[in-house]
């Protein structure tokens, strides 16, 4: 692709770099920059560096937040004892838009993947632990991938947590094994939530 200009190629290049763009799609999206005002580039690029500086990880959770505790954390509406754990924070976006679930987070950030060389304690596992072990939590939902590595992962979690006490349950099979759940409809999604089951992977 040739460019007339030093400016659009790197803009272009810049967009292309990000995740599902092509170069043809990252030259559409550059040139509707050109053609707008030069105030709506310039807020364009501001809030993409606000948003860079200024984003954090919940200290609870792990999900991305503004302050110390995320919007969820901090609202004390939401059940306080039912913790629901996902791989990623995409995940907890596509559980919230279902409206079917009303507790907190806790976000992994992956799964356990020897191959990919992912162990547990490259995870958000040990501050999973400890939120258990303060008491609050009666309930532990396992929202994960039905993938192997997602089956590994919920099979490790169910043993760190056999002696605490807390109830384990994993999202009912409407998600097929071997799907993503962000790209799982809201409906299927939320009706695998409401309809948990208890987990039966570790011998009492």
């Amino acid at each position: 692709m040739n460019f007339s200009s030093r400016f659009i190629e790197e803009a272009v290049n810049a967009f292309a770099s990000l995740p599902g763009i092509g170069k043809k799609t990252a030259l559409r999206l550059v040139l509707h920059l050109v053609k707008q005002q030069p105030e709506i580039a310039v807020q364009f690029a501001e809030a993409i560096v606000k948003m860079r500086r200024n984003i954090r990880e919940c200290e609870r959770c792990h999900n991305i937040s503004d302050d110390k505790l995320c919007s969820i954390c901090a609202n004390r509406s939401r059940d306080q004892s039912l913790v629901c754990v996902v791989e990623g924070i995409r995940d907890v976006m596509a559980i919230e838009g279902t409206g079917q679930y009303r507790g907190l987070y806790h976000v992994l950030g992956g799964v356990i993947s020897p191959i990919e060389g992912i162990g547990p304690s490259d995870l958000n596992i040990d501050s999973l632990v400890q939120r258990v072990n303060e008491g609050a939590v009666k309930e532990i939902i396992m929202a994960i991938s039905p993938t192997i590595e997602g089956e590994t992962t919920i099979f490790y979690l169910s043993k760190k947590l056999r002696d605490t006490g807390v109830q384990v349950s994993t999202i009912a099979r409407g998600i097929s094994f071997g799907g993503d759940l962000e790209y799982a409809d809201e409906l299927t999604l939320g009706r695998s939530i409401v309809a948990r089951v208890p987990y039966k992977g570790v011998n009492e």
